[in-house]
């Protein structure tokens, strides 16, 4: 089992950057699927990016295709999401999620069996 534990939220102006870093302790951290997602108030926990552990592959949230990108530093046990051309609406909780040799259904937060404690990503409009 792994533990995550998310860094890099704050408050940033609409239009600019931001990467958020999860940080992963614990054995073959290599086997496991990494996730984000994002929870504003009142609402559920939306798909946000994943990155699967056997091939490598990413994919994301339509609401944030071509402005974040994932990627995995598998060396120092970190999945990093950068995320670029912010929007008032991407304000919220982001989480990091793992789930060992996940490969499928991975949009769905009920996929995930190891969540990090969240970071606050602030946008002003």
């Amino acid at each position: 089992q792994v533990t995550l534990v998310e860094s890099g939220g704050g408050l940033v102006q609409a239009g600019g950057s931001l990467r958020l870093t999860c940080t992963a302790s614990g054995h073959m951290f290599s086997r496991y699927t990494v996730g984000w997602f994002r929870q504003s108030p009142g609402k559920g926990r939306e798909f946000v990016a994943v990155f699967t552990w056997r091939l490598r592959g990413t994919d994301y949230g339509d609401s944030v295709k071509g402005r974040f990108t994932i990627s995995r530093d598998g060396a120092r046990n970190k999945v990093f999401l950068q995320m670029n051309s912010l929007k008032h609406e991407d304000t919220a909780i982001y989480y990091c999620a793992a789930v060992a040799y996940g490969s499928s259904d991975l949009t769905s937060p009920d996929r995930y069996d190891v969540w990090g404690q969240g970071t606050q990503v602030t946008v002003s409009s």
